[in-house]
């Protein structure tokens, strides 16, 4: 049943991530949702029955899931590392980490083989895990799940306060929250190992019920960090084109004023146009700037507007320096996520 919701939780994050998946340089986090999603889907247990049956019935599924999961657990740190980096270098291989994960996955690999499990067994760790080798496979897996989560929990917490919009903020402190319950898993995980392997049986259930908890917990949490980015620039999105049309509806009147005498001038692109930014902010400015243009050729041009005219101005150049100071901290994929602040961290 855990499997079951947690893995409905992480496709839920995943159709939060397809949306931007095109513009998206960086799908180290779509990546990771997926193996997470699909390695806990095939832990579901009439998925698993049928799916190891096809494979033979030997848990070859079991290990195929498990290789899974620390497959999306590095792409899952690769990406908020990435995103805490304190420059704008392009994305570079990870030879390190991927050395780290070919390692282990081959240590996955080699314990299962050593691991007397001749029947699919939807509770392999309680059914086989009183072997030697069945622990180390476990540990495996969960000491590498345990350091990754740990270093990337607290690289959230360290540099969350350096994102520039409130909603990476947010979003870094609840994954770094995720991360640290994961830790609770890992310890969970590997006290109820050691207490098969000498058969306590009492250690065993109290750590399951910890176990229980907090691997629903910690899903919950990361999932919520993970997707409110792209869910909260869809929002502010929707809110600048709102606003944009607004403006450019109000504006436009405004423009037609301040300009009637300079007709063949209308439209010209300025010196000081914005480069960069979408084609509606690009007109907006270039307005501004002809109608600044147009009274200071023509100041008698002033009197042919009115107070609403003088405060859709004012209103029109505060947007357009708020979105100049956001932009570049907005457009951006999960890996370069809205840092604002010099590498001096001020």
């Amino acid at each position: 049943m855990i499997q079951a919701v947690t893995a409905a939780v992480i496709w839920c994050l995943v159709l939060c991530l397809l949306p931007g998946a095109r513009t998206r340089k960086d799908h180290s986090i779509l990546i990771a949702a997926v193996a997470i999603a699909t390695a806990l889907s095939l832990n579901v247990d009439p998925i698993y029955i049928a799916g190891d049956r096809a494979l033979g019935g030997r848990n070859l599924l079991d290990l195929f899931a498990n290789i899974l999961m620390v497959v999306g657990i590095y792409f899952l740190s690769q990406a908020i590392l990435r995103a805490a980096e304190l420059n704008d270098a392009p994305v570079g291989k990870d030879r390190l980490g991927l050395m780290v994960l070919g390692l282990v996955s081959a240590g996955l690999v080699l314990a299962f083989l050593y691991v007397e499990a001749p029947v699919s067994s939807t509770r392999f760790m309680l059914d086989y895990g009183d072997q030697s080798a069945a622990a180390l496979y476990s540990a495996i897996q969960f000491v590498y799940i345990g350091v990754v989560v740990g270093v990337t929990g607290y690289v959230c917490f360290r540099f969350r306060r350096r994102m520039a919009a409130s909603y990476f903020r947010v979003a870094f402190t609840l994954i770094g929250i995720g991360c640290f319950l994961a830790l609770f898993v890992v310890f969970s995980v590997l006290g109820m190992d050691l207490a098969h392997l000498l058969g306590d049986q009492s250690t065993m259930l109290q750590l399951a019920a910890l176990y229980d908890t907090s691997f629903v917990v910690a899903m919950f949490f990361l999932c919520a960090g993970l997707a409110l980015p792209p869910v909260a620039r869809r929002i502010v999105h929707r809110t600048q084109h709102k606003t944009q049309a607004g403006l450019l509806e109000d504006l436009t009147s405004t423009w037609e004023k301040a300009t009637a005498t300079r007709k063949d001038g209308r439209l010209a692109t300025p010196a000081g146009v914005i480069e960069r930014g979408d084609p509606e902010t690009r007109r907006l400015h270039r307005m501004l700037v002809e109608i600044e243009d147009a009274l200071l050729m023509d100041p008698a041009a002033a009197n042919l507007l009115h107070e609403a005219d003088f405060q859709t101005l004012t209103r029109t150049e505060h947007y357009l320096a708020s979105h100049r100071d956001t932009q570049q901290g907005n457009r951006l994929g999960i890996a370069r996520w809205g840092r604002g602040k010099n590498s001096s961290g001020r």
